[in-house]
């Protein structure tokens, strides 16, 4: 089971904190509104590079929800999976997944480094059902494309890994922590999935969001989100390396580890 934090240990809290101020500050914008009149084109090539920074809130404004306060029509699969969503360094998201060589944490490469030892928070939500959870990890694997991380736990937290996945669903929902604030969840429409690559509209995130699992209708993590070229009218998509681009390039997961294809 994960530590929780001492009153003493101000210095985990710094870094969550310094994260989440950092991100605030450079995601702010006014909206432009605007609705999109069809899909938008997927599966070209990527035109930007990945980073923390990116934006890719669709719409003109973002559409979250505290994840306590969730009742949409994936309520059941998301409460069997949110526990398993934890905040990186006040600056990232990542998801606590289930592997034949033990759980991991997946994340966005571009949010760590090699042989990084990051704080992960648990439990970091508005009208919380359990007490914050807070652990430390070392990053074991790490690259760009595909833009992956996996952090070994040096405590497991007592949460249900989630489950892998390569199998679509029409709906799809990310649970974030866009900005480094409590975590909320996001709906979206599934688009294609093409060169390694899930697409996804209306389906927002911001600065916070990357390494964010996007899960199907049975709760499954089917990809994590990086990146993407939706914007405040509405245009464009969001994006994020499927599972199977992350297993083919991963020593530590197999091909056994996806449950559903």
């Amino acid at each position: 089971m994960a530590t929780r934090p001492p009153a003493s240990s101000l210095t985990l809290w710094a870094r969550i904190l310094a994260g989440t101020v950092l991100l605030g500050l450079s995601a702010c914008g006014d909206a432009v509104p605007a609705v999109p009149e069809e899909d938008p084109p997927v599966c070209g090539s990527p035109t930007t590079v990945p980073e923390v920074g990116s934006l890719s809130q669709c719409g003109p404004t973002p559409n979250f929800t505290p994840i306590n306060f969730y009742l949409g029509e994936l309520a059941d699969a998301v409460q069997a999976s949110e526990d398993a969503v934890v905040l990186i360094e006040g600056r990232c998201t990542g998801t606590l997944i289930e592997a034949s060589a033990g759980p991991v944490v997946v994340t966005a490469g571009h949010c760590v480094g090699p042989g990084d030892r990051v704080l992960m928070v648990f439990n970091f939500e508005d009208a919380s059902d359990g007490d914050p959870l807070v652990t430390e990890g070392t990053v074991i694997e790490q690259a760009l494309e595909p833009d992956y991380a996996l952090i070994a736990l040096d405590q497991l937290p007592t949460v249900a890994p989630v489950l892998l996945s390569a199998r679509p669903s029409e709906q799809l929902v990310i649970i974030q922590h866009p900005r480094g604030r409590p975590k909320v969840i996001a709906e979206g429409r599934y688009l294609d999935s093409c060169n390694r690559l899930v697409y996804y509209s209306d389906l927002d995130t911001l600065v916070g969001s990357s390494g964010a699992g996007v899960l199907n209708r049975q709760g499954h993590l089917l990809g994590i989100h990086t990146d993407g070229d939706c914007d405040e009218t509405g245009r464009g998509s969001n994006r994020g390396w499927t599972v199977d681009a992350i297993v083919e390039a991963s020593q530590y997961l197999q091909p056994e580890d996806i449950v559903e294809r």
